[in-house]
């Protein structure tokens, strides 16, 4: 949710500048995102609710913000031709509101940039799974997003924070922010700097298969939260995938990866009793099956890699979060003092448990395959 504060005549004007029609009633704090602020907007039109989502996009993490939106407006767009005729298709994916400039972002009167899109009603997303079937629907609906953009028209999209899930450009920065130590925290730390180090030699393992030409290239999601999909409040199915910001070229395998980091966790991301986190087999299986049923475009080499991404991806959130405490807590929002550092120790948590039932999840990889 919104760290801010935002007064609300600041908010009023700030929709004001959007395609949107009615009378302002009210603009509340939405969602639970680390990044940009949001809020869910309800306006009054011919005496029906009409609710938005506003979001100020943080510039300080994406530096372009424009491209972000040229990225998500050629998504979007792609995604909606696609379901064209679809009686449901307005809950397929994002519904971009342009400014009244005819431009998909307009700068607000604090100074930063702001965007909207049209709320998706009778959906609801999840910050920790409830159930294994929303596992296995929010897989479903990742594999379908991925499918739907498969043949994306050039030109390649823009990539909104280059080397992102780039496992080597992360340990570089952990590496420098280490050396640097500007708020004296290394010395805290060496347990976590130690898993690191036990763990390097795998770290470019998807990488390396990538330039060989064994994994190819493909438009992906980057973030695959289960916060990130739309859940149906009636059926429980899949909607739109949210949270676009990070759509642009990467590999299949960061985003099953991190569904698995997100979704088979056992307790929250930042929980500070370790015996509470560990990865759920039950959870595994479903995001399998979820993720195979529909993810048809998968090579051999991707298949074989699925249970190690959701290791790499762990590890690779686990030292963002322990680069951004020795940085001083720079780049995700935090609630209290060590923040940053109990969630990389969640994920490194995470990893231990997952390579503890490395042999078993592979089993579950392979029959999960041979189902779809």
């Amino acid at each position: 949710m919104s760290s801010r504060t935002y007064p609300e005549t600041l908010l009023r004007e700030t929709v004001s500048l959007f395609s949107v029609y009615g009378d302002f009633r009210s603009a509340q704090p939405y969602g639970s995102g680390h990044i940009n602020d949001t809020f869910k907007v309800d306006m009054s039109l011919a005496g029906t609710k009409v609710s938005y989502i506003l979001q100020r996009i943080n510039d300080t993490i994406f530096k372009q913000p424009a491209r972000v939106m040229e990225n998500i407006v050629r998504v979007t767009g792609h995604i909606a031709v696609k379901h064209a005729g679809d009686p449901d298709a307005s809950r397929k994916t994002l519904t971009v509101i342009n400014a009244r400039d005819g431009k998909p972002l307009a700068r607000g009167p604090d100074g930063g940039w702001w965007r909207m899109y049209v709320f998706i009603e009778g959906a609801r997303t999840v910050d920790l799974i409830e159930r294994p079937v929303q596992a296995y629907k929010a897989a479903n609906a990742f594999a379908r997003f991925q499918n739907d953009l498969a043949d994306l028209p050039q030109p390649r999209l823009y990539e909104t924070i280059p080397e992102f899930h780039n496992t080597l450009s992360r340990l570089a920065q952990l590496d420098e922010a280490a050396a640097a130590d500007v708020c004296a925290r290394k010395a805290k730390v060496s347990a976590e700097l130690a898993f690191v180090d036990a763990h390097r030699a795998e770290a470019g393992r998807l990488i390396e298969r990538m330039r060989a030409g064994e994994i190819p290239e493909r438009i992906t999601h980057n973030d695959t939260k289960i916060n990130n999909v739309m859940l149906d409040d009636a059926t429980g199915e899949g909607c739109a995938v949210i949270d676009l910001d990070t759509v642009m070229p990467g590999l299949a395998l960061y985003d099953f990866g991190d569904m698995v980091r997100t979704s088979t966790a056992n307790a929250a991301e930042d929980e500070r009793d370790l015996s509470k986190v560990y990865s759920r087999l039950d959870m595994f299986e479903q995001l399998a099956r979820g993720y195979l049923a529909d993810a048809k475009f998968l090579v051999p080499a991707e298949r074989e890699e699925l249970v190690f991404s959701g290791r790499l991806i762990t590890f690779t959130i686990g030292v963002r979060f322990l680069t951004d405490y020795l940085a001083g807590d720079t780049y995700f929002r935090t609630s209290r003092p060590d923040h940053n550092l109990d969630r990389c120790r969640t994920q490194f948590k995470m990893v231990e448990s997952m390579e503890a039932n490395a042999a078993e999840m592979e089993k579950i990889a392979k029959d999960a395959a041979n189902a779809s």
